[in-house]
């Protein structure tokens, strides 16, 4: 930036983005000062390298603005976990069922845990099974992220919520709603 530039000539670029050529170091700095605007070097790496003419501290702050609004915008994802044991009754099953459905509809993803104990360890397929049960029973709400994998005495399965368009089903609703008057007429 300004005098920090090394090069003996740069690639200038306007104010508003036109081309003004080569021109020395000297020629761009006095330029930058007679609009009273920053020597800013873009593009060091170039032959010769790219400047421009901007306001610095202008820049420094929309470039601040813009990250920031891209964090707030960012979605945080959330993992839930439902740890099953393999010896589970289908009241229980029902009840972790819920749990998971709950989950997916308020749009969290769901970490799905098996422990296996003892002699269990010795029959995967069986907590496999449940898992594709399981996966089975909530595929309305939810996908399988990732598919059932053994992680030493556990087997773990990632379930995500469908992923909902907005816009189509706002604009099917704001439909219906425009119908419902006429038809009352």
């Amino acid at each position: 930036m300004n005098e920090q530039i090394r090069a003996r000539e740069v690639r200038l670029v306007g104010p508003q983005g036109e081309q003004v050529g080569i021109v020395s170091l000297d020629q761009a700095l006095q330029l930058a000062a007679d609009v009273d605007l920053d020597l800013v070097e873009v593009a060091p790496m170039a032959r010769p390298p790219v400047c421009k003419l901007m306001d610095y501290g202008k820049f420094k702050y929309e470039a601040a603005l813009k990250a920031r609004e891209a964090r707030r915008n960012q979605q945080q994802t959330v993992i839930k976990e439902m740890k099953l044991r393999l010896k589970i009754d289908t009241h229980d099953y029902e009840t972790k069922k819920g749990h998971v459905l709950r989950f997916l509809k308020a749009g969290d993803k769901v970490k799905v845990t098996i422990m296996f104990r003892g002699r269990e360890q010795s029959r995967p397929e069986m907590g496999k099974r449940l898992l594709e049960r399981l996966a089975g029973d909530v595929e309305e709400f939810g996908v399988v992220e990732s598919m059932p994998r053994l992680d030493g005495r556990n087997m773990i399965m990632v379930m995500a919520p469908h992923r909902v368009k907005q816009a189509p089903a706002a604009k099917a609703d704001a439909e219906v709603i425009e119908e419902a008057p006429a038809a009352a007429e």
